[in-house]
This record gives C-alpha cells, structure tokens and sequence, in this order.
C-alpha cells in the first residue's frame, strides 16, 4: 500500500535558512566601539583634607554604566583637574600638588605620580602625538611642551604671559587658549611655534571656564549657553547651542559631553540636541573629562 506524507526536513531547512541569514546581518551590523569616559573630580568628604582630595572615575561613554561597579578609579589625587588619555597611559593634572602623573589606563595604577613636577597650579593638559601641552594656571601663566613619553620639557616656556589662563583646545596646528575668566577672551595660537595668531580672537564673553574644538568648530560655554563658534574665523555659529552652566566639557566625534555641577550630559554636538542630559550622575565639583575609544 502505498502512502504519501510531508518530509520534516523541508521546514528545518527553511528555519536553518532563516537562522543563518539573521546571523549573517547580525555579524554585518555596525558595531559600537568601546570606550572608555575618564572623569576627574572632588568628593565632599569633611574627614578628608582638601588637598588630599580627588579621584578619576571611569565609564562607558557609550552607556554612561560605570566601569568600576561605582568605585573610583584612582584615588588620592591633589585636587585633580586636566586629564588626557594616549594609548593606555591616562595623564592627570593635579592642581594642588603641582604635578602631571601617569596611570594606567585599564588598571588605574600609577605608572609615575610625578611625571612632571615642579609646576605652578596645572590645570589643563592637551595631546598632540607625542607632545603634552601643560598649563599653568596663575596670575602670570603659561603653557609648556613636554615629552608624552619621557616627561622631559620640550619648552617649559612655550607660551608665557598669560594672565590667569583657565582651559586649552588643540586642532590640527592651531592652540585655542581661554584667558582670564574675567577678560572673557579666547586667544588663537600656533602649536608649533607657540606665536600668537590672534590673542583676542574671540571676546566679549561671560565668564567662561572651558572649551572644546573639534575640526572647525569651536564650543565655548559662556554664562548659562554652550556656544558654537567658527574655529577659523571665529564668527558664531550658534549663540545657543545647549542651555547649561558647565565648567567642563568634551568633544568627542559628534557627542559633546557637557558638565553640569556634578552631572554629564550627552548631546549632539551638530545639532545641540539631548542625546542623555543626565548622562552620569551622582558626582561633586567635576574638574576634567576624556576620553579614549578602541575597538
């Protein structure tokens, strides 16, 4: 007798076909890469001496989920404040103890605590290759070049006169200095030479704390805006990108993380769109951000 039935093979074909094509545009997919937010800052903590003070915390710039499970990274800093990244050496200013230390950028153990010393209240540190730009920020200030690898002084004295200097900004061969919080001025400077191109490029702001470039575009935060400037012309751009009193803040691609007190937020830096205002949260006195990306 003869009979007839369906084969089971057909639809575990069909469902084996479907199973790998999915895996196919899964391991096609762009994937995000990963990186790591380094954030300087002050605990309020009255049992602890101020100049004892500070601590780097690490996140993922992705997720804003901290690396640490809420630990600091690296403790027991002299009030912390710049902080640059290369490789797998992080690179810490620290105010108080007039020093550049280094640290391991996965570990967080101290490569060399004094790097760099003998310097005048450093307060923000730039990378350009190997190159470390350091500034001290006093009544007369200044800003050195040092070797990133050895710590030597390139030129301790780069660029002097500088009064009560507060960030700096690198692109490409340019070096945007913001002057004294009072003046209200950022000043355009050559990267090699240290020679002025402009002291007064920008002016007439409101107290502004810090600056970010990215390419062509320069963001200065000033009284309760971040604004967008044109890095070669220094015409703005957008007077009102972002609604925030910030004393810190990064560029990085097209994310601007902005420090508002003891929070991170996360924006579009094109559009000045809230990507995560509340990015990181839960911090005191925020003093310095970077961050290092890696596949």
């Amino acid at each position: 007798m003869n009979t007839t039935g369906t084969s089971n093979w057909r639809p575990l074909l069909r469902a084996l076909y479907a199973f790998l094509i999915a895996m196919a545009a899964l391991w096609g997919a762009p994937r995000n890469a990963k990186a790591d937010l380094y954030v300087t800052w002050v605990p309020q903590d009255v049992y602890q001496p101020l100049t004892d003070r500070g601590w780097v915390s690490v996140y993922d710039a992705n997720t804003g989920a901290a690396r640490t499970f809420g630990l600091p990274f690296i403790t027991n800093l002299k009030l912390p404040d710049g902080i640059a990244v290369l490789s797998n050496t992080l690179f810490v200013a620290n105010n108080l103890g007039g020093t550049v230390g280094t640290y391991d950028a996965t570990t967080g153990a101290a490569i060399n605590a004094n790097f760099i010393k003998g310097l005048a209240a450093p307060r923000a540190i730039a990378l350009s290759g190997n190159k470390l730009f350091v500034l001290e920020s006093t009544v007369l200030g200044k800003i050195g070049t040092y070797d990133a690898t050895t710590g030597a002084a390139i030129n301790a004295d780069f660029i002097k006169g500088l009064v009560d200097p507060q960030a700096i900004a690198l692109s490409g061969n340019k070096l945007f200095v913001l002057g004294d919080i009072n003046a209200g001025t950022v000043g355009k400077y050559d990267a090699t030479t240290g020679a002025a191109i402009n002291p007064s490029f920008i002016t007439g702001l409101g107290e502004p704390q810090a600056i970010a470039v990215s390419g062509n575009v320069l963001f200065v935060p000033d009284s309760e805006w971040v604004r967008k400037y044109d890095a070669t012309t220094g015409a703005v751009i957008d007077p009102r990108l972002i609604l925030a009193l910030t004393t810190t803040l990064l560029v990085s691609g097209n994310t601007l993380f902005v420090v508002d007190e003891g929070t991170v937020g996360k924006y579009d830096a094109t559009t000045g769109a809230a990507i995560n205002p509340s990015f990181i949260t839960g911090l005191t006195q925020i003093t310095g951000i970077a961050v290092e990306s890696a596949q």
